[in-house]
């Protein structure tokens, strides 16, 4: 049985505890497709065409690993694609009461998903988007935390004259 996965979230932007997630869901699964997917609450920095972009790049040499995004319900987008594993990434007790109810919500919505979780590897642990828009809207260093191409999307956004270092 071919088993593919959906690894959702906003990814504004992708950072490097998002890339473990990838790596080792590929790994798991014959294919996984990323999906940015709309969520109302959140305040993005970067479109939606700028996301797949960098995520595009990001996951390149990533054989059976795809992106796309969508604005409907997750349950729906993988039915559309034959999709019923949620592939969820947590980095500490406080994300799990959120993610867990995602997971019941989305099981009520359909019956065959199943929703798997993966802890963030130690290195990825207290980093999230928000941090790293935070960090780097007050000028800070996100080189390292982040892959290269986000790193030079926020110089881009951020410091547009400066010299790329």
């Amino acid at each position: 049985m071919h088993k593919i996965a959906v690894y959702p979230g906003s990814f504004d932007p992708i950072t490097n505890g998002h890339v473990d997630i990838i790596k080792r869901g590929q790994r798991m699964f014959d294919e996984l497709i990323v999906l940015i997917a709309f969520n109302p609450i959140k305040k993005t920095l970067f479109s939606v065409e700028e996301r797949l972009e960098m995520i595009r790049e990001v996951i390149k040499d990533c054989k059976n690993v795809r992106v796309d995004s969508d604005d409907g319900l997750l349950v729906e987008y993988m039915k559309r694609e034959g999709a019923n594993v949620i592939l969820r990434g947590l980095r500490a007790l406080s994300d799990f009461e959120h993610e867990f109810q995602l997971a019941l919500i989305n099981r009520r919505l359909n019956r065959e998903m199943e929703t798997v979780f993966l802890m963030t590897g130690y290195k990825w642990f207290y980093i999230s988007s928000t941090i790293i828009k935070e960090a780097a809207s007050l000028g800070g260093s996100i080189k390292g935390l982040v892959p290269e191409i986000v790193n030079q999307k926020f110089q881009e956004k951020y410091h547009p004259n400066e010299e790329r270092l």
